[in-house]
């Protein structure tokens, strides 16, 4: 894992779309992975920055969603759906056969599920995944436990995943989660860890310490041969 601090978000925000873009020349039809909520919304408003610039570079650009709230409607504007219409899928006019998403309301979630991992295996493997690091060290809905699991599965939240900022005013929360699972991620070519945002701190340190735990599920990361940690250190202050 290369680790690099940054002495604000912009300056993480625009490494990374930095790196998004370059694979992108590289490679015009690479499958980007997306995560959703504050760690990477500069990120993504960098990218359609550059797409005015030079808009044919997303032509052929695919897209998954890396994980969703189960049980919302598609366009609540709580759900990851929303989140990436705004943000990607409307302004990069990513078109529905380049993109793949777990339906947030679909009335079977293990098929669901089972679904999302029969398109990644025809498209994948993802090219380019961008992740959070969570308060608890999840990535995606790969929540701490005994065990991680490999595939997309339904997953069970956590109190903490439950604050999360997009869902952390609702009254009615949601009760499960859809997610890639660890191996789809760590198959990916290349991932993008961003660090930023508020009580960091301690899930930071442990990333950090180099012990690898399924109580910290971000600690796999480590072992991914192409994994960018990127740390903004005014929102973050990790031991060296």
């Amino acid at each position: 894992m290369y680790i690099s601090y940054y002495d604000s978000d912009e300056a993480m925000s625009q490494q990374a779309s930095d790196v998004i873009t370059a694979q992108l020349v590289q490679k015009p039809a690479s499958l980007l992975c997306a995560a959703t909520g504050g760690s990477p919304s500069r990120t993504y408003t960098l990218l359609r920055e550059e797409a005015g610039q030079r808009p044919g570079l997303f032509a052929r650009m695919k897209l998954i969603k890396l994980d969703e709230w189960g049980g919302l409607p598609p366009h609540h504007p709580a759900s990851c759906e929303s989140y990436l219409q705004a943000q990607l899928i409307s302004p990069l006019d990513i078109s529905g056969d380049r993109y793949i998403g777990f339906q947030s309301d679909a009335t079977d979630p293990a098929k669901e599920c089972t679904r999302i991992q029969q398109e990644l295996g025809h498209a994948g493997p993802i090219d380019v995944c961008v992740l959070g690091l969570g308060v608890n060290g999840h990535i995606a809905f790969n929540e701490p436990a005994d065990g991680l699991r490999a595939a997309c599965h339904v997953a069970e939240l956590t109190s903490q995943s439950l604050q999360h900022a997009m869902v952390a005013d609702m009254a009615a929360k949601p009760t499960y989660g859809y997610t890639l699972g660890m191996a789809d991620i760590m198959q990916a070519k290349q991932i993008i860890l961003l660090v930023t945002g508020k009580n960091k701190e301690k899930a930071t340190r442990e990333l950090l310490s180099g012990k690898i735990t399924s109580h910290l599920p971000a600690s796999f990361l480590s072992l991914h041969p192409n994994t960018l940690c990127l740390i903004d250190q005014q929102a973050v202050s990790p031991e060296k």
